[in-house]
């Protein structure tokens, strides 16, 4: 069984058991966390629209974190404009506990 869940602008294929890396929630690491925006649940049958109203996926917040640096560089050429930038995104760590469906 499998659900596809949108958080943070971002749509994930999630099953129990699985790790997944999402924008950060503001949650300490141990707290319960519910995802209410199912998109589709696939069990012996694939649910989407109606069918998945009240479904709901909850996990557990393993870590908190930044994945690691991007370089942003900025370039124009024969004007010697160059502008050099990093950027890390902050992430939560969650384990897929339940799939209620």
């Amino acid at each position: 069984m499998y659900a596809v869940i949108a958080t943070g602008g971002k749509q994930y294929k999630v099953s129990e058991g699985d790790v997944i890396r999402v924008e950060k929630l503001g949650k300490e690491v141990g707290e319960a966390v519910t995802f209410d925006q199912v998109i589709a649940v696939k069990g012996d049958t694939l649910c989407v629209g109606e069918d998945v109203k009240g479904a709901t996926v909850e996990g557990k917040v393993i870590s908190n974190g930044r994945a690691k640096k991007v370089i942003v560089y900025h370039y124009k050429p024969k004007s010697g404009y160059h502008k050099k930038n990093g950027h890390r995104q902050a992430y939560t760590a969650v384990k897929i506990e339940k799939i209620n469906a």
